[in-house]
């Protein structure tokens, strides 16, 4: 479908999660949808399966910024499988059936290095089958719904997945950049680069939720597209646009950093879900991986201060397993 019809655009959402912890992977979600032009944001498309709160969602799936909708405790674990499973079961090869199989949810080129996944044996520890914290079958009836609802809203799922950061490739960008900003931003250009190739001579609309406090974009993005056209819309604290258009393939996408972007665009609520879904199955390999070592070691979320906590409390642990610094613990 081209642009010119104008009867459907694509718009797609970038978020991330595990930016601050001193411990554990820094991970980007990113979905895509393909949609009719006109009826409305994707909440009001399908509020009979959705809910962008948990709090009277009843048996809808909650599609909100990660922290509304995950709490440490049973039901926010459900709540958060249930949104990124059921989502990513939409897709042609289907959800994910183990672990591993998050880390290869994006194309090869968008994976983590297998050398880099290897520098830390916490990954094969990986939860050998999801979904982990409800049952396939409850699973499998709200995926089965959710693709009734897509395809009567007229609604695609066309790519979505998780960008891994695993703790060594952090670090190597860390000192590459010297920049904890450029080192983030380098991995969302990667992923805006294979939207731009997988959907730009579509109209696509993507919306990244910024972090920290830069609003000019401009000569950033497009030192990562070149040969390309960069056109301002706007710059501010709050929003700021930018048009990327190459007129010899008539390729054109629209990107907009925006604070709060969960609330603005469903298509990064999905992906802050995904994202956070992704590091918290991480977490859970990293945190066994160590209890087998040291069983009276309480688990860790990697946050800074208990992070902290976790390094002094698990030194015998860290002793058998023999790791460098650069592999556990985050340089910025």
């Amino acid at each position: 479908m081209s642009r010119g019809a104008g009867e459907t655009r694509v718009v797609c959402g970038i978020d991330e999660a595990g930016l601050g912890p001193l411990l554990g992977p820094l991970t980007f979600g990113y979905s895509a949808f393909r949609i009719p032009s006109a009826g409305g944001d994707l909440w009001t498309r399908l509020e009979a399966e959705v809910s962008p709160m948990a709090r009277g969602a009843a048996d809808r799936i909650v599609v909100a910024d990660s922290k509304k909708v995950y709490a440490r405790n049973p039901r926010g674990r459900e709540r958060l499988e249930t949104t990124a499973l059921t989502f990513l079961a939409q897709l042609e090869g289907g959800r994910p059936k183990c672990g591993a199989d998050l880390l290869r949810t994006p194309p090869p080129k968008l994976r983590p290095r297998a050398a880099d996944i290897k520098r830390h044996p916490w990954y094969g520890c990986l939860a050998e089958e999801l979904p982990v914290w409800m049952p396939a079958e409850r699973l499998a009836i709200r995926a089965a719904r959710l693709r009734r609802g897509l395809e009567a809203a007229d609604i695609g799922l066309l790519d979505a997945g998780v960008r891994v950061v695993p703790e060594f490739e952090l670090n190597r960008s860390f000192e590459k950049t010297q920049n904890k900003s450029l080192s983030v931003m380098s991995v969302v250009f990667q992923i805006l680069q294979h939207l731009w190739e997988s959907f730009a001579r579509e109209e696509v609309r993507v919306v990244v939720d910024r972090q920290g406090g830069r609003w000019h974009y401009g000569r950033v993005l497009h030192a990562a597209f070149p040969g390309t056209i960069l056109k301002v819309q706007g710059e501010s604290p709050e929003m700021s646009q930018y048009v990327i258009e190459e007129p010899r393939t008539e390729r054109r996408m629209l990107v907009t950093f925006a604070e709060r972007g969960e609330e603005r665009a469903f298509s990064v609520a999905l992906a802050s879900c995904i994202a956070k879904y992704t590091r918290e199955i991480c977490m859970e390999a990293f945190n066994g991986f160590f209890s087998d070592l040291q069983p009276d070691l309480h688990p860790t979320a990697g946050y800074t201060q208990d992070g902290r906590r976790w390094v002094e409390e698990a030194a015998p642990a860290l002793a058998q397993a023999d790791l460098q610094d650069r592999t556990l613990i985050r340089e910025r």
